[in-house]
Formats: C-alpha cells, structure tokens, sequence
C-alpha cells in the first residue's frame, strides 16, 4: 500500500508507532489496557484542528471536535486493523492510544475488524 494520508495522520507512521508499542510491551512485559502512540500537547480545538488537519469541522465545538475524533478512530483503526482511540492523557493532553485488551469498541468495529 502507498502512503496515505488521514487528515494529519499517516499511516505508515502509525503502522510504525503501533508495532514498536507492542514490541515494547512485548519486551518490557508491559500489562496495560493502552498504549500512548502519539499525544497532541493541547486540548484547545483550534490547536487540534491545525494540528490534525480537520478543516471540514462543521463548527469548532468540543461536541463537533468528538464526533469527528470518532470518525476518524473508526477509519484508522479499519485501515490498520488495530483498535485506535482518541482520548485525553492524564495531563489533559488529546492523544491516540492504541487500546490492548479491556476497552471495547462499537460491536460493528469489532466484526469489520475481524472479517
């Protein structure tokens, strides 16, 4: 597969970043439910906005901004066959985790991720 571009996300990176968290929870015998792949550094949602590139956001809201964060969690995490989610880190930070065991997502995600 070529390079392909998400919004302000990259695949590659992404394939990239998701087997080098693993391979570090393999490794280090790490036992966590997920795994920080990428933290945005802002919760503001105009700095998220530039920084992922959603300039088709309907309107700049936090209910706006999550709809489209879901989308987009949806589409990747099809794309890479792992399961992705946006969230806040513990600084309060917007991140992508890439989630191991415990969270679940839409039963729907689960079945297209499996066939």
């Amino acid at each position: 597969m070529e390079d392909v571009k998400i919004y302000g996300l990259c695949l590659d990176r992404l394939k990239h970043q998701t087997g080098r968290a693993r391979e570090q929870m393999n490794v280090h015998q790490i036992n966590i439910d997920r795994f920080l792949l990428e933290s945005y550094n802002t919760d503001d949602i105009e700095d998220i906005v530039d920084i992922l590139e959603l300039y088709d956001l309907e309107e700049q809201s936090s209910i706006h901004l999550k709809e489209k964060l879901r989308e987009l969690e949806y589409t990747i995490s099809l794309l890479l066959q792992e399961t992705l989610k946006f969230d806040y880190t513990h600084e309060g930070h917007l991140g992508l985790f890439l989630l191991i065991q415990n969270e679940v997502l839409k039963p729907e995600l689960q079945t297209a991720l499996t066939t």
